[in-house]
């Protein structure tokens, strides 16, 4: 059910989504300009409506056509929320966003089975007739379902949900909407319940006081912020709490909510906490009548405070502070006495940390000859936070060699057919299978700085070069610089357990004492291992410096520490510690002849224990 849920909720949000821009437009023009704006203008306010009956259902439905049709069905979609919006009166009539939700898919689903069934049955020369008079009988038809049958429904729902909100806020019920909201945001429903259900609403409330509150219920961004505050806090996991400051700003600042939900999937009870937090919010702001003059989007502090009126600044700063505070005081007891995880992310986790380790990549497309390949999607849940940032990285590394391919980035749900590659976290795997089962898959443990990541960007850019088709997944490894990479006097057996920057030290004095690096590269380790943690799985650590450390690397080269009770690298214990050194690139192999090697999971439960130095010398050199 939980799965169904989040299948539902980002296919809506897919609908929403690309179109923020237009909601961030319209918002800022009611903000600005009607009669109760920061600078009121009747001539410009008249932009207004006409943006919300008719610009925003038609970005939405042809969105959402497209998502199911590709480029039929979204003008498909566009035609029949059109006999939504008539059916209902126009702008006279309730906006019909929540109508092009569902008459947009609806609409591209009707042009996708005709196209099924009229596929191999077109006769010869009369393919771009039958196309295009498809689509306008077809659109016709459905625009008339949508004057007579969709629009009215619609506004018989958005009228009871009105009469709804009104009684909820004339008996001071409306803070329980808190209740079901929050739970709903973390199932990443929260971009169709606020375009879908809130703004709509809303935008009837401003026509009659000015403001609404419902633009600042799902928008608030108070109780995620009080949740990674706990967190940054007390978690007793130093991984989560090192995310958190950064999580934070993008949140706050940032607006994307989408990135404190894995915090509450980590521990469910925390929930508690941001739905006490907006509920007490939502009091605050009800008996005070708040409200905000357009919806802020995306749901940063910054949108949020735009779209206040002037004389209600400091209660919309107020009422944010309540909801973080309220949150905050809450998760924090919650979050120091729960461990670490669940069992249900551990499993997760340590599936993906597996899948890592191995150097394993699902093909569900097969594998692409890096040559042809022209677009690279990174794919995570919401499309909007850790893939954007992967994407923008990789982006600036290969533009340079491979100008030619397209890099950008989607919600899993949602990956463009023309993707050759998709990145994406190994526990998403099997829904990015099916939203690209024409593209290689290649699965990583995070956005930023992922061995996986070094392979592709290898890959890609070699064949630029009239390099190797290197397979992307798992590149043979091989002596780099043709020198021996692992010696005798760099394996050490039978280590005492020591803390993780004391194994990670070790390490680097091993490197440093067979001549790999100088003193600096020791350093970069330590600052490497804050960034994102080199646990990769299976009892498996690879600490190496940063890229900034590159000049301290003299020769290429790897170590080896075996500490058989492990060392904790947060929640896991790591029994084999590599210390691992490149010139330019060739760590890149490194990695590869350290993934293949342990392939063979007896061979890696040997190599935890074994006290022979010739097996380690013959596994890994």
């Amino acid at each position: 059910m939980k799965q169904k849920m989040q299948s539902i909720g980002k296919a809506l949000s897919g609908m929403v989504m690309p179109n923020i821009g237009a909601f961030i437009a319209w918002g800022f023009i009611t903000a600005l300009f009607i009669e109760a704006g920061w600078i009121p203008n009747a001539q410009l306010a008249s932009i207004q409506p006409y943006m919300l009956t008719y610009l925003l259902p038609v970005l939405i439905a042809a969105q959402g056509g497209k998502m199911v049709g590709g480029d039929r069905g979204r003008v498909m979609g566009a035609i029949a929320v059109m006999g939504c919006i008539a059916g209902v009166g126009g702008t006279e009539g309730q906006p019909m966003l929540m109508g092009a939700m569902i008459m947009g898919p609806l609409a591209g689903w009707v042009i996708k089975k005709f196209d099924q069934l009229m596929e191999g049955r077109m006769p010869a020369g009369f393919e771009m007739l039958i196309n295009n008079f498809s689509v306008g009988i077809l659109g016709m038809i459905m625009a008339i379902l949508g004057y007579y049958a969709i629009g009215p429904v619609m506004a018989a729902i958005l009228a009871v949900l009105s009469a709804g909100v009104e009684f909820l806020v004339n008996h001071s019920l409306l803070p329980l909407v808190a209740v079901f909201l929050e739970p709903a945001k973390v199932l990443f429903l929260n971009n169709a319940i606020n375009h879908g259900v809130f703004t709509p609403l809303g935008a009837e409330q401003v026509k009659v006081m000015g403001q609404s509150i419902m633009y600042m219920l799902e928008t608030n961004p108070g109780p995620g912020l009080g949740v990674l505050l706990a967190y940054w806090m007390f978690s007793k996991d130093k991984m989560t709490k090192d995310s958190a400051p950064g999580a934070i700003i993008i949140h706050l600042f940032g607006g994307i909510h989408e990135i404190y939900f894995p915090y509450i999937l980590m521990n469910p009870v925390v929930i508690i906490g941001p739905i006490v937090g907006n509920f007490c919010a939502i009091l605050f702001f009800s008996i005070t009548g708040a409200g905000l003059l357009g919806p802020a989007a995306p749901g940063s502090i910054i949108a949020f405070l735009m779209m206040t009126p002037r004389s209600s600044m400091l209660i919309s700063i107020i009422g944010v502070v309540i909801a973080a505070g309220v949150s905050f005081v809450i998760s924090s007891p919650i979050i120091k006495m729960s461990g670490v995880k669940n069992l249900e992310e551990s499993q997760s986790q340590m599936a993906a940390m597996k899948a890592e380790a191995k150097g394993t990549a699902v093909a569900a497309g097969g594998t692409k000859n890096p040559a042809d390949v022209k677009k690279v999607i990174f794919a995570c849940d919401a499309g909007m936070g850790s893939s954007a940032m992967g994407a923008t990285k990789f982006r600036n590394r290969i533009k340079g060699e491979r100008p030619d391919i397209v890099v950008t980035n989607t919600s899993v749900d949602n990956v463009p057919a023309d993707a050759d590659i998709v990145v994406c976290q190994t526990i998403l795997q099997e829904r990015a299978a099916k939203s690209a089962p024409q593209a290689q898959l290649v699965t990583i443990g995070n956005f930023l700085a992922d061995p996986k990541l070094d392979a592709l960007y290898t890959s890609l850019a070699n064949a630029g070069k009239g390099g190797a088709a290197t397979a992307v997944a798992a590149p043979e490894a091989k002596p780099a610089g043709n020198k021996t990479v692992m010696l005798r006097e760099g394996v050490k057996l039978g280590q005492a357990s020591v803390t993780k920057e004391e194994a990670i030290r070790a390490a680097g004095e091993l490197l440093k004492s067979i001549g790999c690096v100088g003193d600096g590269y020791i350093q970069a380790m330590q600052e490497r291992e804050k960034l994102v943690s080199t646990y990769m799985g299976l009892g498996v650590a690879i600490p190496h410096g940063t890229t900034q450390a590159k000049g301290e690397v003299k020769k290429s080269g790897i170590v080896m520490l075996q500490y058989p009770d492990g060392v904790d690298f947060g929640a896991e214990k790591a029994q084999l510690v590599f210390g691992i050194a490149g010139v330019g690139d060739e760590h890149l192999d490194l990695l590869a002849n350290i993934s293949n090697a342990l392939e063979d999971e007896d061979l890696l439960e040997e190599l935890k224990k074994t006290n022979d130095v010739d097996l380690i010398l013959k596994t890994f050199s």
